[in-house]
């Protein structure tokens, strides 16, 4: 019951990051900031549809799930790094000016859900026909108590391709989280 409240906290923390102002339409912040927006649409829906699969409030489907993790590999690590260059930062996006000056932290929080998101992808290209008790958390595996700073103990210690496909996506979402409450801003 745990994991499915921070499966739903994080997902409304990136439903919230989807909000965007009306001067943020496509080109008003230019195309890479518009680039940034789309990937982070596609995000959201691909972690909401795998999150759903999971809850059962969406089908199980094997393919779909394929697809959905490999939105989340394809947007992670190296190419949400370079869509936050600078020049890019600050208003009128939603990306706050922080990232230069935090940009090593940044690149790791970016890294990091990157590999777990590959994790994720490689178990999902395996992924049976159904839903079974493996690709699941299981009651004895923690949390681990994600701060908003990102900083969660003992989880650099895991492996990530040993680790269930819920479990990643539970880590995956807590990484999402984690850099926004730190790095996204509110745009009016």
């Amino acid at each position: 019951m745990r994991g499915r409240a921070v499966v739903a906290a994080a997902m409304l923390a990136l439903a919230g990051s989807l909000t965007f102002a009306p001067s943020l339409a496509a080109g008003s912040g230019g195309p890479i900031v518009a680039a940034r927006q789309d990937s982070m649409k596609e995000m959201a829906a691909a972690a909401k549809a795998i999150a759903e699969m999971f809850d059962g409030k969406r089908a199980y489907d094997a393919a779909g799930f394929r697809a959905a993790a490999e939105v989340l590999r394809a947007r992670t690590g190296r190419a949400m790094i370079a869509e936050f260059p600078d020049g890019t930062l600050g208003e009128p996006s939603g990306a706050k000016t922080e990232i230069d000056q935090a940009r090593l932290e940044f690149e790791s929080l970016a890294r990091h859900v990157g590999d777990l998101a590959d994790a994720l992808a490689t178990k999902a290209h395996n992924a049976p026909a159904k839903i079974t008790a493996d690709m699941r958390m299981g009651a004895g595996l923690p949390m681990n108590g994600g701060s908003l700073l990102g900083k969660r103990p003992k989880v650099a210690e895991a492996e990530p391709a040993k680790m269930p496909a819920e479990h990643l996506l539970h880590l995956i979402l807590q990484d999402c989280s984690s850099c926004h409450a730190k790095f996204r801003q509110k745009v009016k």
